[in-house]
């Protein structure tokens, strides 16, 4: 395919420049994506669009933005093996070396070689009207999710079913989300589709709180306070819950997280930078609880994932409150750095409703 397309560059200074570049050409084991939505991640905020603060894998290197895309396969180079021209696909977000032990276990997110590079972070991402991927990091999208789903899946979605599937969830757990941005709440709907007991929420944004409400995904949502842990243990008995997750990043609300789980109660950390203040004898060691820290998930747990949300009939771009086209890419992301909406979707032609 010839011609050129318009790409969003991010150069650190709370500003989008989109630029016309040229169409990429596959090679041997590549695609070109048609991109349909491609959503906007709070570590884009976080390590690029405010500033270029982000190091080595996430270190940005002056790429096309963008890296929750979802599309259709337009071009394919040689070698091409599964995805061929109509296929509608997912993009894994890292594309990994393929040899190291990481990769070989489906977890290219933690790919050793410095031949790993991140769509959006190191090798051109999803804010462009076209995208080459490698066909190794491809996810099938079935027919009855939308694109706006499936951008989803890799990053958010996966980030916190990697997460469940460490402490697992279950009828038998009351759950405790810290920080109910787009992360928290895939937290609260995918605990609340394994069929939580319980759903608690802490969070102090307005309209995340009535997004939760909205859907339905939470049993109470507290806001932030130093006496949160005590209230979540009040609403269960004075146990406390078995399950917890943090998503907020945020000091108080991770030690909240680790003091408001129950003994032998099990914690993940999926939000990203911050620091966390706790005290290991009480907090931790005399009650036996466990910290998890978990990051993104393996491509084999991601096409594991888009089946279970075709079983439970969940839709992630439930989550979407606002779709930009490319044109209007600086407003996306200056809507998802205030943070007054859900999730933040740039999409094209049936996904820009």
């Amino acid at each position: 395919m010839e011609g050129t397309m318009k790409g969003a560059y991010l150069p650190g200074n709370s500003t989008v420049v989109l630029k016309d570049v040229p169409i990429p050409r596959p090679g041997h084991g590549q695609v070109l994506v048609k991109t349909k939505a491609c959503t906007i991640c709070g570590s884009d905020i976080r390590a690029i669009y405010r500033e270029h603060t982000g190091k080595g894998a996430e270190g940005y290197q002056n790429v096309i933005a963008g890296h929750e895309p979802c599309g259709q396969v337009v071009e394919e180079g040689p070698g091409v093996r599964r995805f061929k021209k109509g296929s509608r696909v997912i993009v894994y977000h890292i594309s990994g070396c393929g040899v190291c032990h990481d990769c070989r276990m489906g977890y290219m997110i933690s790919c050793s070689s410095p031949l790993r590079a991140a769509y959006g972070w190191q090798r051109d991402g999803g804010m462009a009207e076209y995208m080459l991927c490698d066909e190794k990091d491809l996810v099938e999208l079935p027919e009855s999710l939308s694109y706006a789903d499936g951008a989803q899946v890799a990053c958010g979605f996966g980030t916190v079913y990697e997460a469940i599937q460490k402490v697992g969830v279950s009828g038998n757990d009351d759950v405790l989300v810290v920080g109910l941005g787009p992360v928290g709440l895939a937290t609260l709907m995918l605990c609340k589709a394994l069929g939580a007991r319980k759903l608690y929420g802490i969070e102090g944004n307005p309209v995340r709180i009535e997004l939760a409400k909205k859907l339905n995904l939470a049993d109470k949502v507290l806001t932030p306070s130093d006496s949160n842990a005590a209230e979540i243990k009040a609403l269960t008995g004075g146990h406390g819950v078995e399950r917890s997750f943090d998503a907020s990043a945020n000091d108080k609300g991770r030690a909240t997280a680790i003091r408001a789980a129950r003994q032998w109660g099990k914690i993940a950390f999926v939000g990203e930078g911050g620091t966390v203040n706790f005290n290991p004898s009480p907090d931790i060691i005399h009650d036996q609880k466990t910290i998890y820290g978990s990051w993104v998930t393996s491509i084999w747990l991601m096409e594991n994932l888009v089946e279970e949300l075709v079983r439970w009939n969940i839709h992630p771009d439930t989550l979407v409150t606002h779709r930009f086209p490319l044109s209007k890419v600086d407003e996306a992301y200056k809507l998802m750095d205030i943070g007054n909406c859900g999730k933040v979707a740039v999409c094209f032609d049936e996904e820009l409703k």
